[in-house]
């Protein structure tokens, strides 16, 4: 299945075109309109709030860049608004605050972070922002379960699979082998039948990714783009970066 030329058009910000040297967050407003302005594609994290809102946030706890701590799924979308955050005056956005504030200028690559527990109220909350968003947006999580949820409850958005090697770092360390085991390989493209997918930059080239993309007709997108060595790797084994540190 093949994804929207608009997709890897351009280069796509990472968290947006953040900058914390000049108190530009990630995810953040600041970071969003800088993109904006650098008329690149937005890559942006969804979390979801105790009262079922779909807010801007990579991190499952609070405390890394906030002066609050605790999982975010135990906060309200209010409460979460008026949390501040260490080296600037802004605060999380809803994802209607983001499409809002976008408003089909560039288009969204949205990844839904996931508990690995079958939750889908989050994709569901997703969808129902998207539905009266006039621009170009796209859902990808790495979760399986997640990406089907996107395939079933926003089947006329692009969807994609965000995937690398091997699971054993210490990050995947809270999911069972079952779990990481159904990650590797895209073993689970025929179910969810990703239009794309986006692949740790380090770990390609990598068989699963070239055949997704070469027999499939996948985009292929190698995050989070950071060097030089990233970028030709990039540029000779995928069709865009998604990128992070330096503007291209």
């Amino acid at each position: 299945m093949r994804a929207p030329a608009w997709l890897t058009a351009r280069p796509v910000a990472h968290r947006g075109l953040h900058d914390i040297s000049r108190g530009i967050v990630e995810n953040m407003p600041g970071a969003v309109q800088a993109a904006i302005s650098g008329n690149f594609a937005i890559e942006v994290d969804i979390q979801l709030s105790a009262d079922g809102e779909a807010m801007v946030h990579h991190d499952h706890a609070l405390g890394r860049l906030t002066d609050a701590s605790g999982p975010v799924v135990a906060k309200t979308a209010a409460e979460l608004k008026a949390i501040t955050f260490k080296d600037t005056t802004e605060r999380m956005m809803s994802l209607g605050d983001l499409c809002a504030m976008v408003a089909g200028r560039v288009p969204l690559v949205i990844e839904v972070k996931s508990h690995f527990d079958g939750d889908r109220k989050l994709v569901k909350r997703m969808a129902e922002v998207l539905a009266s968003y006039q621009g170009h947006a796209v859902g990808m999580s790495f979760d399986p379960d997640q990406v089907l949820a996107l395939r079933e409850l926003l089947p006329s958005r692009p969807r994609g699979i965000v995937a690398q090697r091997s699971y054993e770092d210490e990050y995947w360390a809270y999911l069972t082998e079952t779990q990481r085991d159904s990650m590797l390989y895209l073993r689970h493209g025929f179910q969810t039948q990703p239009h794309f997918v986006a692949f740790k930059v380090d770990h390609l080239p990598a068989p699963a990714p070239w055949v997704a993309r070469n027999v499939f007709g996948c985009a292929l997108l190698g995050w989070t783009t950071r060097t030089p060595e990233q970028r030709t790797r990039v540029a000779r084994y995928a069709d865009q970066m998604i990128f992070e540190g330096f503007v291209p």
